[in-house]
């Protein structure tokens, strides 16, 4: 018979039959994918009654696995989080209703929220004030955007150049294995910025999505996001730990629609943060100047809450598609006038919010990023050393939404 953590990740498996991408990653047991893949879609029906008795079989105190730490407390917490994000993906295949709030509340242990008319106009205040030019503020805005892109023949060089001092730091605050590499592709057609495609066996393969210009302001995110000390490092070192060491076979599998997916999003988003503090700034504008990119001046770290404010309107643009019925017409219409985005920007969001795999994803992003940071605490009122031993747990150990709340 089937432990727990193996039911869990043949439910995982079965799901990607319907939801192509649903499993982000595995390098679990080969026995159990090639079981899967050799069989017929287990009805929805059946999937939801699956995942419903794994939820009761948790509940009931049984050992989740084989091995010392198969009853532990925590861990069992983590699986029964995490199948009750597969649940619900589970039901709305079979077609019961279940509205968007209530779906990514079940998904990823938040509650979704909508960016108010006043957090925006203050934003929208901040940004008069600072962006150079003249005219109304979109056009002023995505001018001042256009004028950071990469071009496209120093890409690489930028991007190997980020991914060494990332990787150096990461490694000087939080240790990586040995043996861990990461490569970079330029891709396009995709509805995402990037993507970290994490192989097993210590090694990511991460593609930077060139379908809009890439530009030297949110390149250095990405890399911290999708490699250092984010998405790469998260899946490294909790390969060795996990998996390797204490034989969590859970972790072998990434799965969208559950709480590990906010976590990973919330801990990648502030990977920048965590890495360089108040300096990173100062440390990334040295690179890009030497290497001839333009990048911002330096008052622009003044309003990095007003340019948080209004990327959060995607969840206020998934709210009004998911929730309210709002047309996608009207939607990119909105991130245009509300986020001062330019209209294929914001038609890319869109395209990100409508895709069957992401439609509830932004709050990993938006919520996660708020838990993370709250969790590890800002400089000015926690120590460095307690915010880095903190985000390393992030890194290493199994935790969920609430763990970060406490």
């Amino acid at each position: 018979m089937p432990t727990l953590v193996e039911e869990y990740l043949l439910l995982g498996l079965e799901l990607n039959k319907y939801i192509e991408g649903f499993v982000d990653a595995y390098y679990g047991p080969r026995l159990l994918s090639e079981q899967v893949n050799k069989t017929a879609k287990v009805e929805p029906d059946r999937l939801v009654a699956q995942a419903r008795e794994l939820i009761a079989a948790i509940d009931s105190h049984e050992a989740v696995d084989e091995g010392a730490n198969a009853r532990d407390p925590a861990r069992a917490a983590w699986l029964r989080a995490q199948t009750v994000g597969l649940h619900t993906t589970a039901q709305r295949l079979a077609g019961v209703p279940i509205d968007y709030a209530t779906e990514v509340e079940l998904c990823y242990g938040v509650r979704p929220r909508r960016v108010s008319h006043e957090e925006v106009e203050e934003a929208r205040q901040e940004l008069e004030r600072v962006i150079p030019g003249s005219g109304e503020l979109r056009g002023r805005l995505n001018a001042y955007r256009d004028s950071f892109r990469v071009p496209p023949e120093k890409l690489q060089l930028i991007l190997m150049d980020l991914k060494e001092l990332f990787r150096a730091r990461t490694s000087e605050l939080f240790g990586l294995p040995e043996g861990e590499s990461v490569e970079f592709e330029i891709v396009t057609s995709k509805p995402w910025s990037g993507f970290n495609y994490y192989l097993g066996d210590l090694k990511s393969r991460v593609a930077i999505n060139a379908d809009l210009p890439i530009l030297s302001t949110s390149l250095p995110h990405l890399v911290a996001h999708e490699a250092y000390p984010g998405h790469h490092c998260e899946h490294v070192r909790k390969e060795v730990r996990l998996y390797r060491q204490l034989g969590q076979k859970e972790e072998s599998i990434f799965l969208v629609g559950t709480p590990q997916c906010l976590i990973a999003e919330g801990l990648a988003d502030f990977g920048l943060e965590i890495l360089f503090g108040v300096d990173g700034f100062d440390v990334v504008s040295r690179l890009m100047i030497n290497r001839g990119i333009s990048y911002p001046d330096q008052e622009l770290k003044e309003v990095r809450s007003a340019f948080e404010i209004l990327s959060n309107l995607r969840a206020n643009a998934a709210w009004d598609l998911h929730q309210d019925g709002v047309p996608p017409e009207a939607v990119v219409e909105m991130l245009e006038r509300d986020a001062l985005l330019s209209r294929p920007r914001a038609e890319k969001s869109v395209e990100f919010l409508t895709d069957p795999t992401w439609r509830a994803y932004i709050t990993c992003y938006v919520e996660g990023y708020q838990l993370v940071r709250s969790f590890v605490g800002r400089l000015e009122s926690v120590s460095e050393v307690l915010r880095i031993e903190r985000f390393k747990r992030l890194v290493t150990e199994q935790v969920v939404p609430k763990d970060l709340a406490r």
